[in-house]
């Protein structure tokens, strides 16, 4: 057992013995466990706590980068001065997290249809 798994059971056994967690929101009810098989298992309990701290691993902030990005052209004129950084931006993280091995799909959605009625 890895020594941030002993240390969360150590607080939550004292916890239990305080009666610290007795009537919590849902006692009683399933726990919701995520996937996380593709994470690494001595990386499993790390990527936890950063998720829960609200960080992400660098591709899913690319990821998030780039659907921000793609909001802000659908919301931007093309006479707009920014529109140019925006696009050449996106252009720039949709390239890296193409060579991470992450697909891009998700950036044509509603962006491609926005932009083919911008052009007409």
């Amino acid at each position: 057992m890895w020594l941030i798994d002993q240390l969360a059971e150590e607080h939550i056994r004292k916890a239990l013995a305080e009666g610290e967690l007795d009537n919590l929101p849902g006692a009683g009810m399933p726990l919701q466990i995520e996937d996380d098989s593709h994470v690494p298992q001595e990386l499993r309990a790390s990527y936890r706590i950063l998720k829960n701290a609200g960080f992400l691993p660098p591709e899913l902030q690319l990821r998030r980068e780039a659907m921000e990005l793609n909001e802000l052209l659908e919301s931007c004129q093309l006479e707009n001065p920014q529109y140019a950084h925006y696009l050449k931006r996106l252009q720039v993280v949709e390239l890296t997290l193409r060579q991470a091995g992450i697909n891009t799909e998700f950036l044509y959605g509603d962006y491609a249809a926005s932009l083919r009625n911008r052009m007409k």
